[in-house]
């Protein structure tokens, strides 16, 4: 999966009323960030914005479809290493 495909999901994801509005922020900013440096994002970097999806995915006030997603991120994000 592409840098681009992940951005997409993000989006989708952000764009989603059902989703708190503190986990659509991080999405947000972590979309942000892959969005301007992916081409430049170092390892250590992009295991940051996993931590970060991983937290959320284990946030309790996310709903289980949003979960899912999320997960699939992080397993596209751990490929693109």
């Amino acid at each position: 999966m592409s840098i681009q495909d992940i951005l997409s999901t993000l989006q989708e994801i952000h764009d989603d009323d059902s989703i708190p509005r503190n986990v659509r922020t991080k999405i947000k900013n972590a979309a942000a960030f892959l969005e301007d440096n992916h081409e430049t994002t170092s390892g250590l970097q992009i295991d940051k914005i996993i931590q970060e999806l991983d937290d959320l995915g284990n946030d309790p006030n996310v709903p289980p479809y949003t979960r899912t997603q999320i997960l699939g991120v992080i397993s596209n994000l751990e490929s693109t290493r």
